[in-house]
């Protein structure tokens, strides 16, 4: 599942723009009204999930083994010398790819789970399969998490999952040559998906018009069945098959254009503005780190229940050119942001895991403190 590079994206002039609409833009993707004021309990969740994919390009095994293992090794410092503002070490989340499941490398993985550093979802390219294969591939892989990696949640109920699907073709959006399943949210939530996590992806057939809010997808008979929803609001539980929990979404001008401004003010670099608009989904990528000013437009448009912010990342952690930036301190440049912004607005911060971030949402929904419920209190 790859992700355009903007530096080409960019040249098109903010794509999503025609198929979202231009309402929905200026409502969810330029600024939310409803924006929490300085301090007032206001909390962030960050959470980070990794379309992660050790067998990208088909390399030898030990090629693939060694990406696993990078992060077995450099995870674990990363994630305690990140703390959120309760002191509690970062989380990850991994979404491997089911269909290619191997032991060896999902147990270096499964080893930062049980360490309570790190969670293991649900990943799928399914255009291969039949809905039967479907089925089979995910039940496999959630009864090989518990039983051979000994992976289970600390209520000590079933294990639920969440879900990415590969090629930003959830349910059926883009056609059958990458899904080819029309009820895929009620399928979902029949096998146990608590969230789904695919969203945004920015491209003109997956996309899905509610955008920047956390909302319920019903299933239909149609494909696309996520592009709208019911919203999740505070102390009210909203029908619908599946929980739909996207990152943000929005346009934004280049850190370059940013420094350039600074240097040579803003109404000489307006007129290049056009040129330097690229469409941010959230991706932390060799070519698209994290900086101050993707943060605060992460902040500023991020999905929110009152206030508390819910801010999905995402990245594709196993190939070379991500992991070497984001083991190489951008992962770390991230969490500091994060935690020089929030302190300055006197917010708490929590870095979380995506089964912790649902758990934090349905506890909003519920009337439930979520912190309390995340930590286990």
């Amino acid at each position: 599942m790859m992700a355009s590079n903007p530096t080409k994206a960019g040249r098109r002039l903010l794509p999503g723009l025609s198929h979202v609409g231009l309402p929905t833009w200026l409502r969810r993707c330029l600024w939310n009204p409803s924006w929490p004021r300085l301090g007032g309990g206001t909390r962030v969740w960050l959470a980070i999930g990794d379309h992660f994919e050790p067998l990208w390009k088909h390399p030898p095994m030990p090629v693939a083994v060694e990406r696993s293992m990078l992060w077995r090794r450099e995870w674990p410092r990363i994630a305690e010398a990140c703390p959120d503002s309760s002191g509690r070490p970062a989380r990850y989340t991994f979404f491997y790819p089911v269909e290619k499941y191997h032991f060896g490398l999902v147990e270096p993985l499964a080893e930062l789970s049980r360490m309570g550093l790190a969670d293991l979802e649900v990943h799928i390219h399914h255009q291969y399969l039949s809905r039967e294969g479907f089925v089979e591939s995910i039940q496999n892989y959630m009864a090989a998490l518990v039983r051979d990696h000994g992976l289970r949640r600390p209520d000590g109920m079933p294990r639920k999952f969440g879900f990415i699907h590969g090629d930003w073709s959830l349910d059926n959006s883009r056609g059958s040559a990458f899904c080819g399943i029309n009820d895929e949210l009620e399928l979902l939530a029949e096998l146990g998906c608590y969230a789904d996590f695919t969203m945004p992806s920015g491209e003109l057939q997956s996309q899905a018009k509610l955008v920047n809010r956390i909302y319920r997808a019903t299933d239909t008979s149609s494909p696309k069945s996520y592009d709208t929803g019911i919203p999740v609001r505070p102390g009210t539980t909203v029908p619908g098959d599946l929980m739909m929990i996207p990152g943000p979404f929005c346009p934004r001008a280049t850190d370059s254009w940013h420094r350039r401004r600074n240097e040579e003010g803003l109404w000489r670099m307006i007129q290049y503005l056009p040129e330097e608009l690229r469409l941010d989904t959230g991706e932390l990528a060799s070519y698209d780190l994290p900086s101050a000013h993707r943060l605060q437009r992460w902040l500023a448009v991020a999905p929110r229940l009152g206030n508390d912010i819910f801010l999905k990342l995402f990245s594709h952690g196993a190939q070379e050119r991500n992991s070497d930036v984001l083991l190489g301190g951008g992962l770390e440049k991230l969490y500091s942001l994060v935690a020089t912004e929030c302190r300055s607005r006197g917010w708490d911060y929590h870095f979380v895991s995506t089964w912790e971030m649902y758990q934090a949402v349905t506890a909003i929904e519920q009337g439930l403190d979520p912190v309390a419920l995340v930590r286990g209190k």
